[in-house]
């Protein structure tokens, strides 16, 4: 999985600033031929590599009505493609492969920095080969999230948790590895997102020390419906617990 997603990556890499960078807009999603080509990678790949484990697919619409099987691969080509189209460092292409609702390896390339985030269930998690260990006192937290300064949820969390930074960053995936390899603490979305924006990142941030839960701090399962409501990734329970003393969870 590893040299899939860095193949991909590089061919991602190769197509911005070109036509298939170019996006519109479906609804509240924004689509690019390269999401369409990049996908078609990653299929052709992982059909070499385990012809017989199915494929999910952000980019096949037939992913978002089919029952999760018990072992398949969940994909996001482009994870974070308003970045990529608007020239944008924050986006990776991503799998993980899931089994029984639950990831059990992933691997996620981050082009723009040269960056493959790795993990496997209870074997840790990588960044380019050197472990990923999440330790040290905790300090005021460092949040992240995609706007340039904090909106929303994010403005609250950062008001009320007395965060020391604010760090902006892209799409979802990259900002929980974010705190997996130690740049942010806290990353909460309180809006639907999807499974394939979420699991790779989750096992590499929990495979780190790190703790990921849906909105309403729930294990999340991705063995039923693509949607989850909203997402907190944090290197530390204890910010959660502060979330609820203040009334932001």
């Amino acid at each position: 999985m590893s040299e899939i997603v860095d193949l991909v990556g590089e061919s991602i890499l190769s197509w911005r600033n070109t036509s298939a960078s170019d996006g519109t807009w479906e609804g509240n999603q924004l689509k690019t031929t390269a999401d369409a080509q990049a996908h078609q990678l990653l299929v052709k790949y992982l059909r070499n590599l385990a012809p017989d484990i199915p494929i999910i697919s952000e980019e096949d619409s037939y992913s978002q009505t089919k029952k999760r099987p018990d072992r398949y691969f969940l994909i996001d080509p482009i994870d974070g493609t308003a970045s990529f189209s608007g020239g944008f460092p924050g986006y990776v292409t991503q799998i993980a492969f899931i089994e029984l609702g639950q990831p059990k390896l992933a691997a996620v390339r981050a082009p723009e920095f040269s960056q493959t985030f790795l993990a496997e269930s209870g074997n840790g998690a990588f960044l380019n080969g050197v472990r990923l260990s999440l330790s040290g006192e905790l300090a005021p937290p460092i949040l992240i999230d995609n706007y340039p300064s904090p909106r929303g949820i994010s403005e609250k969390l950062f008001k009320e948790l007395k965060c020391e930074k604010y760090v902006e960053c892209g799409g979802i995936s990259l900002k929980i590895c974010r705190i997996a390899d130690g740049t942010a603490d806290l990353f909460v979305k309180n809006v639907i997102v999807r499974d394939w924006d979420v699991a790779p990142a989750q096992l590499i941030l929990e495979e780190a020390g790190g703790f990921v839960y849906d909105f309403d701090i729930r294990p999340i399962s991705y063995s039923g419906h693509f949607d989850i409501n909203g997402t907190i990734a944090t290197r530390s329970y204890v910010f959660v617990e502060k979330m609820k003393n203040y009334g932001l969870r």
